[in-house]
């Protein structure tokens, strides 16, 4: 029984190792269709999210803003909220391509150089792209931005990895447990 539950568990994991990169090719993917969008496009989007976000921020805060305030306040947030979508895209991008590394064993320096390496590699292609789509421009300030998202992504990498690797995913280990027959 115990070389039958390694197998199933060996092969298991032989088959999922490889789709374990599915995610930061649909972050990719998702980062790459965001910036594809026209400049009116991504504007009005980024806009509508600041909108929600101050009206949000007037109904639950009880400020009873004028109507002229909640405009200047949607203004004035709305280039945050457009540097914060920039960071959260690629702290996820850096969780979902540091996670498969760990998977795989990559550790450490290694593990937040080579996430950083292609995610920072990829926020640059991604502002070069932009170039050549309508009303969009590249800029390097936003590889920057998305470096502050990649910094911070690959943290929560190694701590949930490191976490998990003591504690969750410790009694996993044929080596310190013996299943019986």
């Amino acid at each position: 029984m115990k070389y039958i539950i390694l197998f199933v568990k060996k092969t298991l994991r032989y088959l999922l190792k490889p789709l374990s990169f599915i995610p930061a090719i649909l972050m990719m993917y998702f980062i790459f269709y965001m910036s594809s969008q026209p400049g009116d496009d991504s504007a009005g989007l980024s806009l509508e999210v600041s909108k929600l976000l101050a009206f949000g921020y007037n109904k639950f805060a009880d400020k009873g803003m004028s109507e002229y305030d909640l405009v200047a306040f949607i203004i004035m947030i709305h280039p945050y909220v457009r540097k914060a979508a920039h960071i959260t895209e690629f702290f996820l991008l850096a969780i979902c391509v540091g996670l498969p590394f760990y998977v795989y064993r990559v550790r450490g320096f290694a593990l937040m150089f080579i996430t950083g390496i292609i995610c920072v590699a990829y926020a640059a292609l991604d502002e070069y792209h932009q170039t050549f789509v309508s009303g969009r421009v590249g800029d390097y300030h936003d590889v920057l931005i998305d470096c502050i998202g990649v910094f911070f992504g690959v943290i929560v990498v190694r701590v949930v990895g490191f976490v998990g690797r003591k504690t969750i995913f410790a009694p996993l280990s044929l080596d310190k447990y013996e299943i019986g027959e």
